[in-house]
């Protein structure tokens, strides 16, 4: 598997991440050891996981795993803070302190003392500079190598980068990026580029909907017949997806290669894009994401599928209209 610098760091992740968000829910652990040994054997490195998966026991999973599976230092592990869990649910809380907090927890349950990656989720109550001088103290505590955010506005990443320099930077912004979704191409890409943060694509497959398997039906065993995930499926079940769904599967069926693999390799050939994160459910799904590593999509079929997803534009991306 390629491997890539996140950035302008030091640090290099393999060009796919293996995601975690069904881990200890619709992933159990023996299909979760598979996983982890699918993909580090072919050549992965950088895993995603987050405090609020599963309450945490994505992490207390990938945790038990560590050392037994896979050495704790042949794996780039990035993990994610921000929602404070309270009796009634989840709050989103990027404070100083509850950042903090779930870091240390986050460790707990990792059974590691230190992240490669940690990234913080927004949170409109606190100010940046709050949140950022918790991304600072975790580097300089060491419980963290490098630091980034998830899922924020280009004038955050920039803002943010400017207050983490020089040290120890921005490292990487972790945002929803896929043919069905390219919002991040106006403002958060472009940031990402002039500041040097890579950027890591979660949902690469549109949310499972660009791998083809809803074009006539719902599948029993989806995530969209979930009582938990069908409403994360749901906003890409419209009639402007499937036209897009139908190019994917034509172009695949061109390369004779599977729509998964078309989508995927779309996502990781994008400029500043680092990794490309895979939640896959079982082993066998993994591997099928994990055999995208030799597909190049010609230009045509490229240029193609841009057009045909490409986001509209208008003021200020194009001044006047």
């Amino acid at each position: 598997m390629e491997h890539r610098r996140l950035g302008r760091t030091g640090l290099r992740v393999s060009s796919l991440a293996l995601g975690t968000l069904t881990w200890s829910r619709d992933t159990d652990d023996h299909e979760a050891t598979d996983q982890l040994r699918d993909f580090t054997e072919a050549g992965g490195t950088l895993v995603d996981t987050s405090a609020a998966y599963a309450d945490g026991g994505a992490e207390e999973l990938l945790g038990t795993l560590l050392g037994d599976v896979v050495d704790r230092d042949d794996v780039v592990i990035c993990t994610k803070a921000g929602v404070r869990r309270t009796a009634t649910g989840g709050v989103v809380d990027a404070s100083r302190g509850a950042l903090l907090d779930s870091l240390d927890a986050s460790l707990r349950r990792l059974r590691t003392d230190r992240v490669d990656l940690w990234l913080a989720t927004p949170d409109p109550r606190t100010p940046l500079e709050e949140t950022v001088s918790a991304l600072r103290h975790a580097v300089q505590a060491g419980k963290a190598r490098y630091v980034g955010l998830s899922n924020h506005a280009g004038w955050q990443v920039a803002r943010a980068a400017t207050l983490l320099e020089p040290d120890p930077g921005l490292a990487a912004v972790e945002a929803e990026y896929s043919l069905l979704q390219r919002g991040v191409e106006r403002e958060v890409l472009p940031a990402c580029a002039a500041l040097g943060a890579g950027l890591v694509a979660w949902s690469p497959l549109g949310r499972g909907v660009l791998t083809g398997k809803y074009r006539r039906t719902i599948p029993s065993d989806s995530r969209a017949a979930s009582a938990h995930l069908a409403g994360f499926v749901q906003p890409y079940l419209t009639a402007d997806a499937a036209g897009v769904v139908d190019a994917v599967v034509t172009a695949a069926a061109g390369l004779e290669r599977s729509p998964l693999e078309v989508a995927l390799a779309w996502v990781t050939s994008r400029p500043s894009v680092a990794s490309a994160v895979v939640g896959a459910r079982t082993a066998a799904q993994l591997r099928g994401a994990l055999a995208v590593e030799d597909l190049r999509l010609p230009p045509e079929i490229t240029v193609a599928l841009d057009e045909i997803t490409a986001p509209p534009a208008g003021y200020p991306e194009r001044p006047g209209r």
